[in-house]
């Protein structure tokens, strides 16, 4: 039977928000079984960036990541957000250990390839990106992996990277080793039949249902990439996979009935 491992991504809101960050590593640190955690940005980045006078680009909702753009995510994302989650994790007696993908080649991305935009410093990744083996090794150690959403292509070159891939190809290539549980916590109770409803919560959702409710345009943006992602995860041997809202973590690690899970 092979060990239990949660991979569990947070997203900005929670960043953003220092109490409800506070309650959440709390309840993440009372995890017993190992357990890694992926972080996205928070508004941090965009605030630096405006009072340096750099324009943000976006393009259909996607960052355009320019050099001096690449500095202040690499440097918010893996430097401030990641070092303050370690710190708080540590104060509750959780030995994290913060990284990029960068750190011992952990997580080597391709530069985005696109054939009309230029994403700039964007780095896809797949599960083969993925350092398992050495993951595996500091899971062995007790010690609990903290990643920021930056990667690199082993030419010296660091990537912005979407954290929701990087929490599915981390659990897609540890789950060779691992019963491995994929968590994204958010700021809803779960995927939304009614966005504007919090008890329209779908309690299971197939790729069939989730091409009907995307072609239904009841999926807004921000949960398309989730949703994505999970699917990948799914398909590729990832035993269990939910979106749960991020205040309901022990809840749902004690019983499974929080969030919307994702099925084949």
């Amino acid at each position: 039977m092979q060990e239990k491992l949660f991979v569990i991504k947070i997203g900005g809101a929670l960043i953003d928000d220092e109490e409800l960050l506070e309650q959440f590593l709390e309840q993440f640190a009372e995890i017993p079984e190992k357990k890694i955690l992926v972080h996205g940005g928070g508004k941090l980045a965009t605030t630096l960036a405006d009072k340096l006078g750099i324009e943000q680009k976006l393009v259909n909702g996607r960052r355009i990541t320019d050099k001096d753009t690449l500095d202040i995510v690499a440097m918010v994302y893996a430097g401030g957000i990641n070092k303050n989650i370690v710190a708080k994790l540590q104060q509750k007696k959780c030995k994290a250990i913060g990284f990029s993908g960068a750190d011992a080649n952990l997580i080597k991305a391709k530069k985005r390839e696109h054939e009309e935009i230029d994403f700039g410093f964007v780095g896809d990744i797949t599960e083969k990106s993925v350092n398992r083996k050495l993951i595996s090794k500091l899971l062995k150690l007790e010690l609990v992996p903290v990643f920021s959403a930056i990667t690199h292509d082993k030419k010296g070159h660091l990537f912005n990277t979407n954290a929701d891939t990087i929490a599915s190809v981390i659990a897609q290539a540890l789950s060779v080793k691992y019963d491995v549980e994929l968590l994204y916590c958010f700021d809803k109770e779960g995927v939304l039949e009614d966005v504007d409803n919090p008890e329209s919560v779908i309690k299971n959702i197939s790729e069939e249902e989730f091409s009907t409710l995307k072609d239904e345009g009841k999926l807004h943006k921000g949960i398309l990439p989730k949703l994505e992602n999970a699917l990948g995860a799914v398909k590729n041997n990832v035993n269990k996979v939910f979106l749960i809202k991020e205040t309901e973590l022990k809840k749902h690690i004690e019983n499974h009935h929080a969030g919307t899970e994702i099925c084949l």
